[in-house]
């Protein structure tokens, strides 16, 4: 709860110009900007900047508040399945480890939301499906829509329309053509959102030229190897964090295709036992596989850049494992037989997943504190995957703003080791050593940058400083005014051209770029006294007098810290 902003959380909610504007509404629900469409969420997110602001601890409330609410609707859910002791389902999902992510990481509301309206969907459709003739449009159009809601906070949840034919075998032994036409408008939900998010994935998220784009046979063996991930860390949870090693696949080896095969065998074990208890395994098992599917690979999507898996990911399928688990705990008798240690099986029965959930519940707060703030995620991270470029990166970052400079050029050149493409990587090192004096070490990574990424502005425009900081102006200049014509609205750009252009004592040229950073960023101080400087330069006396006023008018006027 007393965690704080980490990784993707300013992108989507800090800096985000629709959240943090009152009017931003219009803009969520009916604009065009965002690398998603998730309405929903993203009006959650809005109602929260207004209520908290920067605080985290409100968004950390939802998200626990939500994360319980979707455990008590599972507890539901099973209750109306039948399974006994179904509160038991509900506490081990709420305490176990797999979910610490979705509820610890501010940006998983997608997460936490989606689930309980899923719920609500489901638990509508079991309604819909025991009501008689003439009292089912209620619960039908209820159904569709908490289903329409939670893909507009997360089209991951987009399989529902399977789970519930799967549902329709579990319950008569057969799948009807009334069961079939009545999935059909939860169908159209799902192919009308999942095409929006699949294009937006495609065309909108920034990085994602660094999605994988990878053969048939990579993306399947990849597939069963997270099926096999997933199914051992819901039965083990140990070993967690934030970003897990990519698994070389290219080509895949003949042992990493055996899950596919292993998991058909266990569903074709469950399924000559459907007559009794493998039909309730398939259900569990299947909700399991079949909701996983979306985030398996064979659909890019930008975060499997990173790692093939990842804990958010296995939320939603993370029921199915759980609620079979409980009702395999009950397979103990209800009533004792008269025989002895009877009595000792059902104290067992109730005692050892109590236990569980509290082992779980130690377990999971321990997990929690690394999601504590950056330096800690991404610290916990390296050591955890070294191998991980984005966690030295990121812990480089953090540890740059905290004044640990040598500590972040060891990780800068950790990630450019893993990543030797990262031109993000050579632009921030660049910087590093810039701020620890080393101008010439620093004009090399620069170069790498841009190199790597011609048409990278700030490269260009740090490139420029450096280069004006050792009077290498003409060069600066040239760099500079690349970075203009790439970022022609930046007000630090044309204030840093400015600054060469003054060096060279061309006045007049430097006295039009202040104004325009003025022009774009006024109020500024610093702007003022730099144009001031430079109509001295130029002879205008009375202008730059006037300059010195107005700077030492914003000085004044500014808060003090």
């Amino acid at each position: 709860m007393r965690g704080g902003w980490l990784w993707d959380d300013t992108m989507y909610i800090v800096d985000n110009p629709l959240i943090r504007s009152p009017g931003g509404l219009g803009g969520i629900w009916f604009g065009s900007a965002g690398a998603s469409y998730y309405p929903i969420t993203e009006t959650v997110r809005w109602a929260q900047w207004q209520l908290w602001g920067n605080a985290t601890f409100g968004y950390h409330l939802t998200n626990l508040g939500l994360h319980l609410l979707g455990a008590l609707l599972f507890w539901r859910l099973l209750g109306i399945l039948g399974v006994r002791r179904a509160w038991l389902g509900g506490l081990i999902f709420a305490v176990h480890p797999l979910a610490v992510e979705s509820v610890a990481w501010i940006s998983e509301l997608k997460n936490t939301l989606s689930l309980p309206l899923l719920l609500l969907a489901t638990l509508a459709y079991l309604r819909w499906d025991a009501a008689p003739p003439g009292r089912r449009g209620r619960p039908y159009a209820l159904a569709v829509f908490w289903f329409a809601a939670a893909m507009l906070c997360k089209t991951a949840v987009v399989m529902f329309p399977v789970t519930i034919l799967l549902y329709a075998w579990w319950k008569r032994r057969a799948i009807r053509w009334a069961d079939v036409a009545a999935s059909l408008p939860f169908f159209a939900v799902s192919l009308g959102l999942g095409l929006v998010t699949v294009w937006l994935e495609h065309t909108r998220v920034v990085d994602y030229q660094y999605a994988p784009r990878e053969p048939l046979a990579v993306r399947a063996a990849a597939a069963g190897l997270a099926e096999a991930f997933y199914l051992g860390k819901s039965l083990l949870p140990t070993d967690l964090m934030p970003i897990y090693p990519r698994w070389a696949l290219d080509p895949p080896l003949a042992v990493q295709w055996l899950p596919w095969p292993a998991l058909a065998v266990l569903a074709a074990w469950f399924y000559t036992k459907r007559e009794g208890w493998g039909r309730h395994a398939l259900l569990g098992l299947g909700w399991f596989v079949i909701t996983l599917a979306p985030v398996l690979g064979f659909i890019g999507i930008a975060y499997l850049r990173l790692s093939r898996v990842a804990d958010h990911f296995a939320y939603v399928p993370l029921l199915g494992l759980v609620g079979l688990a409980v009702a395999a705990m009950n397979l103990a008798p209800e009533e004792a037989p008269k025989r002895s240690g009877a009595r000792v099986v059902r104290v067992l029965a109730l005692a050892v997943p109590i236990a569980l959930a509290g082992v779980f519940a130690a377990m999971s707060r321990a997990y929690a504190e690394v999601f504590r703030d950056e330096a800690t995620y991404w610290g916990y991270t390296v050591t955890q995957n070294p191998g991980a470029w984005i966690a030295h990166y990121n812990l480089a970052k953090s540890l740059r703003e905290g004044g640990r400079l040598d500590e972040a050029i060891a990780h800068y050149e950790a990630a450019l080791r893993a990543k030797p493409d990262l031109a993000e990587a050579e632009d921030n090192l660049g910087v590093t050593l810039t701020n620890s004096g080393r101008n010439l070490e620093a004009i090399a990574h620069y170069e790498a940058a841009i190199r790597i990424q011609p048409d990278f502005p700030e490269a260009h425009d740090n490139l420029g400083v450096t280069l004006t900081r050792i009077g290498r102006l003409d060069e600066a200049v040239a760099h500079l005014e690349r970075a203009l014509e790439l970022a022609p609205r930046s007000a630090e750009g044309h204030n840093n051209l400015g600054l060469a252009l003054a060096g060279l004592e061309r006045w007049d040229e430097a006295i039009a770029h202040y104004q325009a950073a003025i022009r774009i960023r006024p109020g500024l101080a610093a702007f003022h006294r730099n144009l001031a400087s430079a109509l001295r330069g130029a002879g205008k006396i009375a202008e730059a007098m006037d300059e010195l006023a107005r700077a030492q008018e914003l000085e004044d006027n500014s808060p003090r810290p």
